[in-house]
Protein backbone atom coordinates (compact mmCIF):
# COMPACT_ATOMS: atom_id res chain seq x y z
CA UNK A 1 0.00 0.00 0.00
CA UNK A 2 2.59 2.53 0.73
CA UNK A 3 2.19 5.80 2.24
CA UNK A 4 -1.59 4.75 1.45
CA UNK A 5 -1.66 2.47 4.58
CA UNK A 6 -2.22 4.86 7.17
CA UNK A 7 -5.91 4.88 6.17
CA UNK A 8 -6.13 1.05 7.30
CA UNK A 9 -6.19 1.05 10.86
CA UNK A 10 -6.85 -3.29 10.17
CA UNK A 11 -5.44 -5.53 7.62
CA UNK A 12 -7.29 -9.14 6.96
CA UNK A 13 -8.06 -11.18 4.49
CA UNK A 14 -11.36 -11.93 5.20
CA UNK A 15 -13.27 -9.18 7.46
CA UNK A 16 -17.17 -11.44 8.80
CA UNK A 17 -19.30 -9.07 9.80
CA UNK A 18 -21.64 -10.14 12.64
CA UNK A 19 -20.89 -13.16 15.06
CA UNK A 20 -23.72 -15.66 15.83
CA UNK A 21 -23.67 -19.03 14.34
CA UNK A 22 -23.54 -18.04 10.79
CA UNK A 23 -20.44 -15.74 10.99
CA UNK A 24 -18.74 -17.49 12.84
CA UNK A 25 -18.66 -20.45 11.67
CA UNK A 26 -17.61 -18.28 8.56
CA UNK A 27 -15.01 -17.14 10.22
CA UNK A 28 -14.08 -20.28 11.38
CA UNK A 29 -13.85 -22.04 8.18
CA UNK A 30 -12.25 -18.92 6.53
CA UNK A 31 -9.48 -19.22 9.08
CA UNK A 32 -9.28 -23.40 8.52
CA UNK A 33 -7.97 -22.18 4.95
CA UNK A 34 -5.84 -20.24 5.91
CA UNK A 35 -7.02 -17.15 5.69
CA UNK A 36 -6.07 -14.24 8.18
CA UNK A 37 -9.79 -13.55 9.49
CA UNK A 38 -10.98 -10.54 11.49
CA UNK A 39 -15.15 -10.33 13.23
CA UNK A 40 -16.71 -7.63 13.95
CA UNK A 41 -19.57 -7.99 16.47
CA UNK A 42 -21.98 -4.29 16.66
CA UNK A 43 -22.90 -5.54 20.36
CA UNK A 44 -20.67 -5.18 23.31
CA UNK A 45 -19.16 -8.81 24.23
CA UNK A 46 -22.23 -9.73 27.18
CA UNK A 47 -25.01 -9.59 24.31
CA UNK A 48 -22.87 -10.89 21.35
CA UNK A 49 -24.18 -13.81 18.94
CA UNK A 50 -27.11 -11.95 17.94
CA UNK A 51 -30.31 -14.45 17.28
CA UNK A 52 -28.41 -16.94 18.03
CA UNK A 53 -27.84 -16.38 21.22
CA UNK A 54 -31.96 -16.58 21.34
CA UNK A 55 -32.55 -19.91 20.21
CA UNK A 56 -32.90 -23.03 22.38
CA UNK A 57 -29.81 -24.45 20.10
CA UNK A 58 -32.18 -27.12 18.43
CA UNK A 59 -30.51 -27.68 15.14
CA UNK A 60 -32.71 -29.87 12.15
CA UNK A 61 -30.36 -32.25 9.97
CA UNK A 62 -30.58 -35.42 7.71
CA UNK A 63 -29.89 -38.64 9.58
CA UNK A 64 -30.12 -42.47 8.80
CA UNK A 65 -30.34 -44.05 12.34
CA UNK A 66 -29.44 -44.22 15.85
CA UNK A 67 -25.61 -44.80 15.15
CA UNK A 68 -25.61 -41.68 12.47
CA UNK A 69 -26.86 -39.50 15.90
CA UNK A 70 -24.13 -41.51 17.80
CA UNK A 71 -21.02 -40.14 15.39
CA UNK A 72 -22.60 -36.58 16.83
CA UNK A 73 -22.91 -37.43 20.47
CA UNK A 74 -20.49 -40.14 21.10
CA UNK A 75 -20.67 -39.25 25.14
CA UNK A 76 -24.09 -40.14 25.40
CA UNK A 77 -24.51 -42.27 28.12
CA UNK A 78 -25.48 -46.17 27.09
CA UNK A 79 -28.32 -46.27 29.18
CA UNK A 80 -29.23 -43.07 27.55
CA UNK A 81 -29.05 -44.73 23.92
CA UNK A 82 -31.18 -47.88 25.09
CA UNK A 83 -34.21 -45.58 25.61
CA UNK A 84 -34.07 -43.37 22.66
CA UNK A 85 -35.44 -44.26 19.55
CA UNK A 86 -34.25 -41.77 16.88
CA UNK A 87 -35.71 -42.94 14.29
CA UNK A 88 -34.29 -41.54 10.68
CA UNK A 89 -34.92 -38.27 9.15
CA UNK A 90 -33.66 -38.63 5.52
CA UNK A 91 -32.19 -35.61 3.00
CA UNK A 92 -35.31 -36.28 0.33
CA UNK A 93 -37.80 -35.78 3.87
CA UNK A 94 -36.09 -32.44 4.48
CA UNK A 95 -35.94 -31.47 1.38
CA UNK A 96 -39.60 -31.88 1.35
CA UNK A 97 -40.48 -30.29 4.24
CA UNK A 98 -38.25 -26.99 3.33
CA UNK A 99 -40.70 -26.72 -0.02
CA UNK A 100 -43.93 -28.38 1.71
CA UNK A 101 -43.28 -25.33 4.20
CA UNK A 102 -42.77 -22.44 1.88
CA UNK A 103 -45.01 -23.64 -0.74
CA UNK A 104 -42.41 -25.30 -3.21
CA UNK A 105 -41.16 -21.05 -3.27
CA UNK A 106 -37.72 -22.19 -1.84
CA UNK A 107 -34.47 -21.87 -3.72
CA UNK A 108 -33.85 -25.63 -4.80
CA UNK A 109 -30.01 -25.14 -4.90
CA UNK A 110 -29.85 -23.53 -1.43
CA UNK A 111 -32.66 -26.02 -0.12
CA UNK A 112 -30.75 -28.66 -1.73
CA UNK A 113 -27.27 -27.23 -0.18
CA UNK A 114 -28.44 -27.17 3.19
CA UNK A 115 -30.26 -30.41 3.44
CA UNK A 116 -27.35 -32.46 1.31
CA UNK A 117 -24.37 -30.99 3.47
CA UNK A 118 -26.01 -30.85 7.19
CA UNK A 119 -25.10 -34.21 8.70
CA UNK A 120 -21.51 -33.47 7.14
CA UNK A 121 -21.55 -29.71 8.84
CA UNK A 122 -22.65 -31.09 11.91
CA UNK A 123 -20.00 -33.72 12.27
CA UNK A 124 -17.36 -30.41 11.13
CA UNK A 125 -18.96 -28.52 14.06
CA UNK A 126 -18.32 -31.39 16.68
CA UNK A 127 -14.17 -30.94 15.18
CA UNK A 128 -14.72 -27.41 16.48
CA UNK A 129 -15.64 -28.57 20.33
CA UNK A 130 -19.38 -28.03 19.99
CA UNK A 131 -21.34 -30.47 21.32
CA UNK A 132 -24.85 -31.63 21.41
CA UNK A 133 -27.57 -33.43 23.37
CA UNK A 134 -31.08 -35.32 22.23
CA UNK A 135 -34.01 -32.66 23.18
CA UNK A 136 -35.62 -34.91 25.66
CA UNK A 137 -37.77 -32.23 27.21
CA UNK A 138 -39.26 -30.34 24.04
CA UNK A 139 -38.79 -33.10 20.73
CA UNK A 140 -39.86 -36.41 22.63
CA UNK A 141 -42.27 -38.39 24.53
CA UNK A 142 -41.89 -41.49 26.59
CA UNK A 143 -43.82 -44.04 25.14
CA UNK A 144 -43.61 -47.57 27.19
CA UNK A 145 -40.31 -46.60 28.54
CA UNK A 146 -38.98 -45.15 25.08
CA UNK A 147 -38.09 -41.93 24.59
CA UNK A 148 -39.53 -41.26 20.67
CA UNK A 149 -38.07 -38.37 19.05
CA UNK A 150 -40.72 -36.58 16.74
CA UNK A 151 -40.96 -33.64 13.80
CA UNK A 152 -37.34 -34.71 12.30
CA UNK A 153 -35.60 -32.61 15.20
CA UNK A 154 -33.46 -34.24 17.81
CA UNK A 155 -30.53 -32.46 19.01
CA UNK A 156 -29.88 -29.10 20.59
CA UNK A 157 -26.10 -27.47 21.37
CA UNK A 158 -25.30 -28.02 24.79
CA UNK A 159 -26.06 -24.81 26.80
CA UNK A 160 -28.60 -23.60 23.92
CA UNK A 161 -28.23 -20.61 21.91
CA UNK A 162 -25.48 -18.85 24.24
CA UNK A 163 -24.17 -21.71 24.84
CA UNK A 164 -23.69 -22.27 20.96
CA UNK A 165 -22.05 -18.59 21.01
CA UNK A 166 -19.45 -19.13 23.66
CA UNK A 167 -18.15 -21.94 22.46
CA UNK A 168 -17.77 -20.42 18.53
CA UNK A 169 -16.21 -17.60 19.93
CA UNK A 170 -14.08 -19.23 22.46
CA UNK A 171 -12.98 -21.72 18.93
CA UNK A 172 -12.25 -18.36 17.08
CA UNK A 173 -10.21 -17.42 19.42
CA UNK A 174 -7.79 -20.11 20.23
CA UNK A 175 -7.52 -20.15 16.13
CA UNK A 176 -6.39 -16.43 16.19
CA UNK A 177 -9.51 -15.18 14.76
CA UNK A 178 -9.78 -11.21 15.78
CA UNK A 179 -13.15 -10.11 17.20
CA UNK A 180 -14.14 -6.79 17.79
CA UNK A 181 -16.96 -5.83 20.02
CA UNK A 182 -19.04 -2.51 19.53
CA UNK A 183 -17.99 -2.66 16.14
CA UNK A 184 -20.22 -2.07 13.41
CA UNK A 185 -19.52 -2.41 9.90
CA UNK A 186 -20.75 1.16 8.78
CA UNK A 187 -19.90 0.72 4.88
CA UNK A 188 -18.23 -1.73 2.11
CA UNK A 189 -15.10 -0.56 -0.01
CA UNK A 190 -15.26 -1.87 -3.29
CA UNK A 191 -14.56 -0.97 -6.85
CA UNK A 192 -14.44 -2.40 -10.19
CA UNK A 193 -12.58 -5.07 -9.38
CA UNK A 194 -14.54 -6.44 -5.98
CA UNK A 195 -14.60 -6.05 -2.63
CA UNK A 196 -11.12 -3.70 -1.24
CA UNK A 197 -12.40 -3.59 2.87
CA UNK A 198 -14.89 -2.25 5.16
CA UNK A 199 -15.41 1.30 6.50
CA UNK A 200 -15.93 0.92 10.33
CA UNK A 201 -17.34 2.27 13.84
CA UNK A 202 -14.85 0.82 16.65
CA UNK A 203 -16.25 2.24 19.97
CA UNK A 204 -17.31 5.11 17.74
CA UNK A 205 -14.10 5.99 16.02
CA UNK A 206 -14.54 5.70 12.26
CA UNK A 207 -11.99 3.44 10.73
CA UNK A 208 -11.22 1.47 8.28
CA UNK A 209 -9.99 -2.03 7.53
CA UNK A 210 -8.27 -3.53 4.19
CA UNK A 211 -9.64 -6.99 3.31
CA UNK A 212 -9.92 -9.06 0.05
CA UNK A 213 -12.88 -11.11 0.86
CA UNK A 214 -16.05 -9.76 3.25
CA UNK A 215 -18.68 -12.41 4.45
CA UNK A 216 -21.95 -10.98 5.42
CA UNK A 217 -23.55 -12.69 8.52
CA UNK A 218 -25.10 -9.94 10.45
CA UNK A 219 -28.91 -11.21 10.57
CA UNK A 220 -32.27 -9.98 9.05
CA UNK A 221 -34.05 -6.61 9.74
CA UNK A 222 -36.42 -8.12 12.58
CA UNK A 223 -35.46 -5.42 15.08
CA UNK A 224 -36.16 -2.22 12.93
CA UNK A 225 -39.11 -1.00 13.00
CA UNK A 226 -38.67 1.11 9.99
CA UNK A 227 -37.91 -1.46 7.70
CA UNK A 228 -40.33 -3.97 9.74
CA UNK A 229 -43.29 -1.82 8.48
CA UNK A 230 -42.05 -0.82 5.24
CA UNK A 231 -41.49 -4.15 4.00
CA UNK A 232 -44.23 -6.23 6.13
CA UNK A 233 -46.42 -4.07 5.87
CA UNK A 234 -48.61 -2.62 8.56
CA UNK A 235 -49.27 -3.36 11.99
CA UNK A 236 -45.91 -4.97 11.79
CA UNK A 237 -44.45 -1.98 13.62
CA UNK A 238 -46.77 -2.97 16.45
CA UNK A 239 -45.64 -6.84 17.08
CA UNK A 240 -43.52 -8.08 20.25
CA UNK A 241 -39.80 -8.36 18.73
CA UNK A 242 -37.89 -11.68 19.63
CA UNK A 243 -34.47 -12.51 19.53
CA UNK A 244 -31.18 -9.93 18.93
CA UNK A 245 -32.42 -6.34 18.90
CA UNK A 246 -28.56 -5.63 17.18
CA UNK A 247 -30.27 -7.63 14.38
CA UNK A 248 -31.56 -3.74 12.57
CA UNK A 249 -30.81 -5.03 8.99
CA UNK A 250 -27.55 -2.79 8.26
CA UNK A 251 -25.59 -5.73 6.30
CA UNK A 252 -28.46 -6.16 4.35
CA UNK A 253 -28.17 -2.51 3.12
CA UNK A 254 -24.87 -2.08 2.38
CA UNK A 255 -25.08 -5.13 0.09
CA UNK A 256 -27.60 -3.22 -1.80
CA UNK A 257 -25.76 0.04 -1.83
CA UNK A 258 -23.38 -1.61 -3.81
CA UNK A 259 -25.27 -3.57 -6.04
CA UNK A 260 -26.40 -6.84 -4.63
CA UNK A 261 -29.55 -8.27 -5.60
CA UNK A 262 -32.63 -8.50 -3.52
CA UNK A 263 -33.74 -12.15 -3.17
CA UNK A 264 -36.53 -13.82 -0.97
CA UNK A 265 -39.53 -13.20 0.97
CA UNK A 266 -39.52 -9.72 1.99
CA UNK A 267 -43.20 -9.25 3.05
CA UNK A 268 -43.09 -12.37 5.62
CA UNK A 269 -41.28 -13.15 8.50
CA UNK A 270 -40.87 -16.00 10.84
CA UNK A 271 -43.67 -15.10 13.59
CA UNK A 272 -44.74 -16.97 16.56
CA UNK A 273 -47.16 -16.85 19.07
CA UNK A 274 -46.38 -15.73 22.44
CA UNK A 275 -47.18 -13.87 25.66
CA UNK A 276 -49.35 -10.45 24.85
CA UNK A 277 -47.79 -8.49 27.69
CA UNK A 278 -44.29 -9.60 27.92
CA UNK A 279 -41.39 -6.65 27.36
CA UNK A 280 -39.64 -6.96 23.72
CA UNK A 281 -36.41 -9.21 23.94
CA UNK A 282 -37.71 -11.04 26.65
CA UNK A 283 -37.03 -14.59 27.35
CA UNK A 284 -39.73 -17.25 27.96
CA UNK A 285 -42.30 -15.33 24.85
CA UNK A 286 -43.02 -18.28 22.86
CA UNK A 287 -46.07 -20.31 23.85
CA UNK A 288 -46.29 -23.66 21.74
CA UNK A 289 -47.78 -25.89 22.71
CA UNK A 290 -51.16 -24.69 21.17
CA UNK A 291 -51.61 -28.09 19.08
CA UNK A 292 -53.20 -29.73 22.27
CA UNK A 293 -55.54 -27.16 22.72
CA UNK A 294 -56.98 -24.78 20.92
CA UNK A 295 -56.58 -20.84 19.92
CA UNK A 296 -59.51 -18.19 20.12
CA UNK A 297 -60.29 -14.80 19.46
CA UNK A 298 -61.92 -12.15 20.93
CA UNK A 299 -65.03 -12.80 19.21
CA UNK A 300 -64.67 -16.77 21.07
CA UNK A 301 -64.03 -18.01 17.28
CA UNK A 302 -61.37 -20.18 16.45
CA UNK A 303 -59.07 -19.52 13.13
CA UNK A 304 -56.49 -21.82 13.01
CA UNK A 305 -56.19 -25.47 12.49
CA UNK A 306 -53.70 -26.00 15.78
CA UNK A 307 -53.13 -29.75 14.94
CA UNK A 308 -52.20 -29.25 11.37
CA UNK A 309 -48.86 -30.49 12.11
CA UNK A 310 -46.25 -31.09 14.27
CA UNK A 311 -45.62 -27.35 16.07
CA UNK A 312 -42.06 -26.86 14.49
CA UNK A 313 -44.30 -26.85 11.26
CA UNK A 314 -46.65 -24.42 12.01
CA UNK A 315 -45.08 -22.15 14.78
CA UNK A 316 -43.24 -19.75 12.20
CA UNK A 317 -46.56 -18.84 10.72
CA UNK A 318 -49.71 -18.59 13.00
CA UNK A 319 -48.18 -15.34 15.34
CA UNK A 320 -49.09 -13.71 11.64
CA UNK A 321 -52.26 -15.04 11.97
CA UNK A 322 -52.92 -13.85 15.52
CA UNK A 323 -51.60 -10.24 13.65
CA UNK A 324 -54.33 -10.36 11.84
CA UNK A 325 -57.05 -10.66 14.67
CA UNK A 326 -59.02 -7.92 16.65
CA UNK A 327 -56.78 -6.18 18.95
CA UNK A 328 -54.06 -8.66 17.52
CA UNK A 329 -54.45 -11.21 20.15
CA UNK A 330 -56.16 -15.03 21.08
CA UNK A 331 -56.01 -17.13 23.75
CA UNK A 332 -54.71 -20.19 24.01
CA UNK A 333 -57.51 -22.51 25.84
CA UNK A 334 -56.44 -25.90 27.68
CA UNK A 335 -58.27 -27.99 30.17
CA UNK A 336 -56.73 -30.77 32.96
CA UNK A 337 -56.12 -33.63 30.79
CA UNK A 338 -53.87 -32.14 28.38
CA UNK A 339 -52.20 -29.68 30.96
CA UNK A 340 -49.22 -31.72 31.89
CA UNK A 341 -47.98 -31.90 27.81
CA UNK A 342 -47.43 -28.03 28.27
CA UNK A 343 -43.71 -26.49 27.72
CA UNK A 344 -41.67 -25.22 30.44
CA UNK A 345 -42.24 -21.26 29.14
CA UNK A 346 -46.38 -22.22 30.21
CA UNK A 347 -44.89 -22.33 33.82
CA UNK A 348 -43.05 -18.85 34.76
CA UNK A 349 -44.47 -16.31 36.83
CA UNK A 350 -44.51 -13.29 34.20
CA UNK A 351 -47.19 -15.70 31.74
CA UNK A 352 -50.42 -13.80 31.06
CA UNK A 353 -52.78 -16.69 32.28
CA UNK A 354 -56.31 -17.43 34.07
CA UNK A 355 -57.47 -20.17 35.34
CA UNK A 356 -61.10 -20.62 36.43
CA UNK A 357 -63.60 -24.33 37.40
CA UNK A 358 -65.64 -23.83 34.67
CA UNK A 359 -65.24 -22.55 31.27
CA UNK A 360 -68.01 -19.55 32.46
CA UNK A 361 -65.89 -18.10 34.86
CA UNK A 362 -62.78 -18.75 32.40
CA UNK A 363 -64.65 -16.38 29.99
CA UNK A 364 -65.83 -14.01 32.51
CA UNK A 365 -61.71 -13.74 34.06
CA UNK A 366 -60.79 -13.28 30.18
CA UNK A 367 -62.59 -10.31 30.15
CA UNK A 368 -62.49 -9.12 26.26
CA UNK A 369 -63.62 -12.24 25.39
CA UNK A 370 -67.84 -12.75 23.55
CA UNK A 371 -68.89 -15.18 26.39
CA UNK A 372 -71.51 -16.72 24.77
CA UNK A 373 -69.95 -17.31 21.49
CA UNK A 374 -66.95 -18.83 23.36
CA UNK A 375 -68.66 -21.34 25.22
CA UNK A 376 -70.65 -22.23 21.79
CA UNK A 377 -67.49 -22.40 19.81
CA UNK A 378 -66.30 -24.71 22.40
CA UNK A 379 -69.52 -27.27 22.68
CA UNK A 380 -69.27 -27.45 19.08
CA UNK A 381 -65.92 -28.32 18.91
CA UNK A 382 -66.30 -30.40 21.93
CA UNK A 383 -69.09 -32.05 20.06
CA UNK A 384 -67.44 -33.22 16.61
CA UNK A 385 -64.36 -35.11 17.52
CA UNK A 386 -64.18 -38.87 16.76
CA UNK A 387 -63.09 -40.52 20.09
CA UNK A 388 -62.43 -43.87 18.46
CA UNK A 389 -59.24 -42.43 17.66
CA UNK A 390 -56.61 -42.96 20.10
CA UNK A 391 -54.66 -39.72 21.21
CA UNK A 392 -50.63 -39.89 20.52
CA UNK A 393 -48.57 -37.15 20.64
CA UNK A 394 -45.49 -38.45 19.56
CA UNK A 395 -47.43 -38.94 16.40
CA UNK A 396 -49.71 -37.05 13.71
CA UNK A 397 -52.60 -39.19 15.55
CA UNK A 398 -55.53 -38.37 12.97
CA UNK A 399 -57.35 -37.51 16.26
CA UNK A 400 -59.94 -34.94 14.25
CA UNK A 401 -62.70 -32.85 14.54
CA UNK A 402 -65.72 -33.57 11.70
CA UNK A 403 -67.61 -31.22 9.96
CA UNK A 404 -66.71 -27.67 11.47
CA UNK A 405 -65.62 -25.07 9.30
CA UNK A 406 -62.20 -24.21 10.80
CA UNK A 407 -61.37 -28.23 11.29
CA UNK A 408 -58.48 -29.79 13.77
CA UNK A 409 -57.03 -32.02 12.48
CA UNK A 410 -54.90 -33.62 14.63
CA UNK A 411 -55.03 -34.08 18.44
CA UNK A 412 -58.38 -33.26 19.16
CA UNK A 413 -59.03 -33.45 22.62
CA UNK A 414 -62.85 -32.82 23.94
CA UNK A 415 -62.17 -29.43 26.58
CA UNK A 416 -64.01 -30.98 29.23
CA UNK A 417 -61.87 -31.29 32.68
CA UNK A 418 -61.57 -28.55 34.57
CA UNK A 419 -59.20 -26.66 35.59
CA UNK A 420 -59.52 -24.95 32.59
CA UNK A 421 -56.37 -22.38 31.36
CA UNK A 422 -56.16 -19.69 29.50
CA UNK A 423 -53.10 -17.92 28.10
CA UNK A 424 -53.26 -14.76 26.74
CA UNK A 425 -50.84 -14.35 22.75
CA UNK A 426 -50.15 -12.06 20.41
CA UNK A 427 -47.97 -12.22 17.59
CA UNK A 428 -44.10 -11.93 18.17
CA UNK A 429 -41.31 -11.41 15.08
CA UNK A 430 -38.00 -13.62 15.28
CA UNK A 431 -36.40 -13.31 11.84
CA UNK A 432 -37.38 -11.90 9.07
CA UNK A 433 -37.36 -13.56 5.34
CA UNK A 434 -36.00 -11.30 3.03
CA UNK A 435 -31.95 -10.91 2.09
CA UNK A 436 -29.62 -10.56 -0.57
CA UNK A 437 -29.34 -13.55 -3.49
CA UNK A 438 -26.16 -15.95 -3.23
CA UNK A 439 -24.57 -18.87 -5.33
CA UNK A 440 -24.03 -22.09 -4.44
CA UNK A 441 -20.56 -20.86 -3.36
CA UNK A 442 -22.69 -18.30 -1.13
CA UNK A 443 -21.27 -15.53 -3.09
CA UNK A 444 -23.53 -12.43 -3.21
CA UNK A 445 -25.07 -11.67 -6.66
CA UNK A 446 -24.81 -8.45 -8.37
CA UNK A 447 -28.23 -6.98 -9.98
CA UNK A 448 -26.81 -7.58 -13.05
CA UNK A 449 -26.61 -11.55 -12.06
CA UNK A 450 -23.27 -11.62 -11.81
CA UNK A 451 -21.29 -12.76 -8.62
CA UNK A 452 -19.89 -9.47 -6.55
CA UNK A 453 -16.22 -10.45 -6.37
CA UNK A 454 -14.76 -11.15 -2.62
CA UNK A 455 -18.50 -10.92 -1.50
CA UNK A 456 -20.19 -13.36 0.42
CA UNK A 457 -23.07 -14.03 2.79
CA UNK A 458 -24.37 -16.36 5.51
CA UNK A 459 -27.40 -16.49 7.94
CA UNK A 460 -30.74 -14.97 7.78
CA UNK A 461 -28.72 -12.07 5.39
CA UNK A 462 -29.30 -14.63 2.38
CA UNK A 463 -33.01 -14.55 0.94
CA UNK A 464 -34.55 -16.99 -1.00
CA UNK A 465 -34.63 -20.29 1.63
CA UNK A 466 -37.74 -19.70 3.76
CA UNK A 467 -40.74 -18.43 2.00
CA UNK A 468 -43.76 -17.87 4.73
CA UNK A 469 -42.82 -20.49 6.73
CA UNK A 470 -40.13 -23.02 8.04
CA UNK A 471 -39.04 -26.08 9.51
CA UNK A 472 -38.03 -25.33 12.97
CA UNK A 473 -34.02 -25.57 13.73
CA UNK A 474 -33.57 -25.26 9.64
CA UNK A 475 -32.62 -21.91 10.47
CA UNK A 476 -29.74 -22.50 12.46
CA UNK A 477 -28.75 -25.44 10.20
CA UNK A 478 -28.59 -23.32 7.80
CA UNK A 479 -26.33 -20.72 9.17
CA UNK A 480 -23.85 -23.51 9.93
CA UNK A 481 -23.97 -25.10 6.39
CA UNK A 482 -23.63 -21.62 4.57
CA UNK A 483 -21.85 -19.95 7.08
CA UNK A 484 -18.62 -22.82 6.44
CA UNK A 485 -19.25 -22.40 2.48
CA UNK A 486 -19.03 -18.56 2.92
CA UNK A 487 -15.94 -19.21 4.76
CA UNK A 488 -14.09 -21.39 2.80
CA UNK A 489 -15.10 -19.71 -0.48
CA UNK A 490 -14.34 -15.87 1.04
CA UNK A 491 -10.73 -17.50 2.01
CA UNK A 492 -9.56 -19.20 -1.52
CA UNK A 493 -10.88 -16.11 -3.23
CA UNK A 494 -8.77 -13.63 -0.81
CA UNK A 495 -5.77 -15.81 -1.16
CA UNK A 496 -5.99 -16.03 -4.76
CA UNK A 497 -6.92 -12.22 -5.24
CA UNK A 498 -3.87 -9.97 -6.65
CA UNK A 499 -2.89 -7.52 -3.84
CA UNK A 500 -2.83 -5.07 -5.94
CA UNK A 501 -7.46 -5.18 -6.42
CA UNK A 502 -6.85 -4.04 -2.83
CA UNK A 503 -4.76 -1.46 -3.00
CA UNK A 504 -5.99 0.85 -5.60
CA UNK A 505 -8.26 3.38 -3.44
Amino acid sequence: MGEMNSEFEYKADVVVIGAGNAAMCAAIAAKENGAKTIVLEKAPEKEKGGNTTYTHGSIRFAYNNNQEIQQIIPDIDAEDLKISDFGSYSEEQYYDDLCRMTDYKTDATLASLLTGNSYETMKWLTTHNVRFIPIYGRQAFKVNGIFKFWGGMVLEAVGGGQGLVETLHQEAKNNGISILYETMAVELIHTDEGIAGVVIKEKGKTKRIQAKSVVIASGGFHANVEMRTRYLGPKWDLVHTRGSKYNTGEGIQMALDIGALPAGNWSQAHSVTGDRYLPDFEEGFQKLSYPFGIIVNSEGKRFVDEGADFRNYTYAKYGKMILEQTNNCAWQIFDAKVSPFLREEYKGRKVTKVKAHSLEELADKIGEIEKQSFLKEIQAYNNSIDESVPFNPTIKDGRKTQDLAVPKSNWANKIDTAPFEAYAVTCGITFTYGGVKINEDAQVQSILYEGINGLYAAGEVVGGLFYKNYPGGAGLMAGSVFGKIAGENAARSALNRPESTVQAL
